[in-house]
């Protein structure tokens, strides 16, 4: 039974879920599959692997985007969000029927994370280094009190 839209794992890893609770791995010839229309699917994002965690002050994001410029990369924060988007551009030096393996995803991705705590988005940062994005966010300090003066006429 054909299936319309497979998921993001599913394209990744060659497994393919039917209806029936069966699993069936992919034969390899997809290709062909596809040509004939068996697998009509929508352009889909990529999703992002992340690590999230915190320090006293910060809240962390790390992923890893290696093979994007950082000029391709677009982080949008708010104070209990973070997205993260961009486009893996695939070189071409190989023929599709060429390959052996093929694991890579290449094409646009994308990634929200919900954050735990409101974070200060004017002093957030974001460094690459190696292929690795660190997001350091400030949280905010609600606790935190201040004295304020009334003036008057």
């Amino acid at each position: 039974m054909p299936k319309n839209k497979r998921s993001f794992f599913e394209r990744l890893t060659g497994v393919i879920h039917e209806e029936d609770g069966a699993v069936m791995e992919e034969t390899g010839n997809d290709s062909e599959e596809r040509e004939e229309g068996l697998f009509d699917e929508e352009k889909e994002d990529g999703q992002l692997t992340v690590d999230v965690y915190q320090t006293p002050d910060n809240i962390v994001i790390k992923t890893i985007v290696a093979g994007v410029r950082p000029e391709n990369l677009d982080i949008s924060i708010t104070r209990d969000m973070v997205t993260v988007r961009g486009s893996r551009e695939e070189t071409k030096e190989a023929e599709e029927e060429d390959y052996y393996h093929k694991e890579l995803y290449w094409g646009s991705f994308s990634r929200s994370i919900v954050l735990p705590q409101e974070v200060d988005i004017e002093e957030a940062e974001a460094i690459e280094k190696n292929g690795l994005l660190i997001i350091k966010l400030p949280k905010l300090d609600k606790g935190k009190q201040t004295k304020l003066k009334v003036k008057s006429n």
